[in-house]
């Protein structure tokens, strides 16, 4: 078992005062349906890693994409981190008593899919086998490390749906994590210290298949 490390605490610290964009800021007024991600970190053969999973094609939301253990959460969880943990355990298997939880980021909200989301924190201190166990949802989970995001030759600039607006992507373990998954690895690479140079020309974009042809996701 492995305790948690000074480097993720103050992660954890820094992370409570991360600048929120304003397209991912809460609604004023409130609104929106309360959901929580599980971010956790765990310590790999090649330092440290995060936890990620690739949704499976064809599904009504972020369809494809890279994210996040987590969801919606519900009347019975007690609180985000309950539900993070609990959305964890089903959709890849893991074990929540291995888990120890460190702190949260601000609330973000998803504009396309109406969710405020809590992103928690967690440290993974006793690793277990994890595979994706809600197969409706889950093509894939994948311990990605930190360095490997961090890496300037993995690292794109990514355009949602053909529009305007370019945001971070990160090209690892066979996948292209973009959208909001992406903005949060950019900060938290940027807090952790972990941000190396790179140069912002690979330009990506994102489209998903229909069975009318490929659409831009957005």
């Amino acid at each position: 078992m492995n305790p948690t490390p000074l480097w993720l605490a103050a992660l954890a610290d820094s992370a409570q005062t991360m600048t929120v964009p304003p397209q991912m800021r809460p609604p004023a007024g409130g609104g929106g349906r309360e959901s929580a991600v599980l971010i956790l970190f765990g310590e790999g053969v090649a330092g440290p890693d995060v936890l990620l999973i690739q949704r499976n094609d064809g599904l009504r939301r972020h369809s494809g994409q890279p994210a996040f253990p987590g969801g919606r959460i519900e009347p019975s969880d007690p609180s985000p981190e309950a539900a993070a943990l609990r959305e964890a355990e089903e959709e890849t298997g893991l074990v929540p008593a291995g888990v120890d939880l460190v702190g949260r980021l601000p609330e973000l909200y998803l504009k396309f899919s109406d969710f405020r989301v809590a992103p928690v924190l967690g440290w993974w201190r006793d690793p277990c086998e994890v595979r994706p166990t809600d197969t409706a949802e889950v093509a894939a989970v994948s311990r990605v490390p930190v360095a490997d995001l961090a890496d300037p030759d993995n690292r794109v600039m990514v355009r949602y749906g053909g529009g305007p607006q370019w945001g971070p992507g990160f090209r690892v373990d066979g996948m292209l994590v973009w959208g909001f998954t992406g903005a949060i690895v950019d900060n938290l690479l940027t807090l952790g210290g972990w941000e190396l140079p790179w140069r912002r020309e690979g330009l990506t974009d994102v489209f998903e298949a229909t069975p009318q042809g490929p659409r831009p996701v957005g």
